[in-house]
């Protein structure tokens, strides 16, 4: 029976790897042991991040709901507004307006008056 030799298999192995770490520096883009770890930990903090983006999303809309309750309410000279971003939220459940934060941030920015309408039906 004839030998079978695996270096065109092994080429395609490494080639597919290598392909993966195109832009990586140094021996991660072109050694293949290295490029192995670089795509175990690439998706590690892939599978990760998809999960913190939906925190940093939230985060960011109550940033932008609360900057909109500024300019609806400015500090008094105490530092006290009229209404906070927390209190906004348990009025909107009070009332079951059932609008999400990333809809109330939306408002915010690009349509204040909107927003001040269902502000003032919240509270």
């Amino acid at each position: 029976m004839a030998r079978v030799k695996g270096g065109v298999t092994s080429l395609k192995r490494r080639h597919g790897i290598l392909k993966m770490t195109k832009g990586y520096r140094f021996g991660r883009s072109t050694k293949k042991r290295q490029a192995k770890e670089a795509i175990f930990h690439a998706g590690k903090y892939a599978f990760a991040h998809r999960k913190d983006k939906k925190n940093d999303y939230r985060k960011l809309w109550s940033v932008r709901i609360n900057a909109g309750l500024e300019t609806l309410f400015p500090a008094a000279e105490n530092g006290a507004r009229k209404l906070s971003y927390s209190k906004l939220i348990g009025a909107l459940g009070k009332q079951k307006i059932l609008i999400n934060r990333k809809m109330l941030a939306e408002l915010a920015q690009l349509k204040p008056a909107t927003f001040a309408q269902i502000v003032k039906k919240a509270s």
